[in-house]
């Protein structure tokens, strides 16, 4: 189902309670609520699948009784596919690994119809050739002599981030929190540390630019320049117009430059979309205020966008997968707390309105449009 300017809109709610899926039947006052879906579960990655005319949801969920499994629906949420015995995704004996949860859900390009990925905890990247019905671990990565030096950030150690080339199949970018930003140029067989530029601030100040084992907390790509990238730090915002080759310090005019999200205008390009945070410590929004930060020109300045969100008292927090867009011509923008509120703007920012409230804290949010 290709995206279009009239089409109505899903919007996936992963929570640490199951999910909730929005649909908005194309007028963008009103989105119906359905939910919760996998109740009992911590879902903390969703994504939309709508290459090849299918419009598949998939859900990375853990919960006590089952473990985790990758999960999948063709009917909107109502039904979901059956947790293979043993789960359908999980590591090979050899590597003496458990798996903890699914951080990341990513199908791959049009070019390759039936491959989805998925980055775990442990840190590894797993593979589907069978569009999310089984996964098999990429060794390359997995195998990397970087690995086992790789230390767990505060939420500990995951792959976080996926990002598919739109013009080589063979080439991909991950993240890793905190091993840093990884590249592969021949389909995952071999993998480069890509992270020149950016600062690891809790290293002493002689090793603040090391090689890798920077804690990357997302990393958005540019729409109208692939090579082009924006990238939020644990610590720094920075932007890459060379695929991740090098990174150079966009934190201009920012009251913060900690954060965990940050999102590239799905038709725009230059443009990117970020939550600052007030540090490590406090991981809330900056000053007490809820302030969604835009920039037009590739990072050289930052404007605030607060209409309709709190200003007062506002202590949230929104984690990496929590924000995100969807595809219409003026897109939508949506982000999620770990408070419960959703959000949503269809003006490019300007103005914010509350979606629902009162649900499990947010993990993820992620947005599809579909035909009308």
């Amino acid at each position: 189902m290709a995206a279009t300017a009239d089409g109505s809109v899903l919007v996936m709610v992963g929570t640490t309670k199951g999910a909730f899926l929005f649909h908005d039947r194309g007028g963008r006052h009103a989105f119906e609520s359905s939910g919760p879906l996998l109740a009992g579960c911590s879902v903390p990655s969703v994504a939309f699948d709508t290459r090849g005319g299918r419009c598949r949801i998939l859900a990375g969920a853990s919960s006590f009784f089952f473990g985790t499994s990758i999960l999948h629906s063709d009917d909107l949420g109502r039904t979901w596919s059956e947790r293979a015995a043993g789960g359908n995704i999980g590591f090979p004996p050899d590597t003496g690994a458990a798996l903890v949860q699914v951080w990341q859900l990513q199908p791959a390009t049009e070019a390759e119809p039936d491959v989805v990925y998925a980055g775990v905890e442990p840190a590894a990247l797993f593979r589907s050739e069978d569009a999310g019905r089984t996964f098999s671990l990429v060794r390359g990565l997995w195998d990397h002599p970087h690995r086992p030096t790789w230390m767990p950030g505060n939420g500990g150690l995951g792959l976080h981030t996926i990002l598919p080339d739109p013009n080589d199949p063979w080439r991909l970018l991950v993240a890793i929190s905190s091993g840093g930003v990884y590249r592969t140029e021949d389909g995952g067989a071999t993998w480069h540390p890509s992270n020149t530029g950016i600062r690891a601030d809790f290293m002493p100040e002689e090793q603040r630019l090391p090689e890798y084992g920077q804690c990357v907390h997302k990393i958005a790509r540019d729409a109208a320049n692939p090579a082009t990238l924006y990238l939020q730090n644990h610590g720094g915002l920075y932007r890459s117009d060379d695929d991740g080759k090098q990174w150079q310090d966009i934190a201009n005019g920012v009251p913060s430059d900690y954060g965990f999200p940050i999102v590239a205008h799905p038709r725009r390009g230059r443009t990117a979309y970020i939550i600052p945070l007030d540090g490590a410590e406090g991981r809330w929004t900056s000053g007490g205020r809820c302030r969604v930060y835009r920039t037009s020109d590739g990072g050289a300045s930052w404007a605030p966008l607060s209409n309709g969100l709190p200003q007062q008292n506002a202590y949230l927090t929104v984690l990496r997968d929590a924000f995100c867009a969807d595809q219409r011509e003026q897109p939508g923008l949506y982000f999620g707390t770990r408070s419960g509120e959703l959000y949503g703007s269809f003006d490019d920012g300007e103005s914010w309105r509350l979606l629902a409230d009162h649900l499990p804290p947010i993990l993820c949010v992620r947005a599809q449009a579909l035909d009308a």
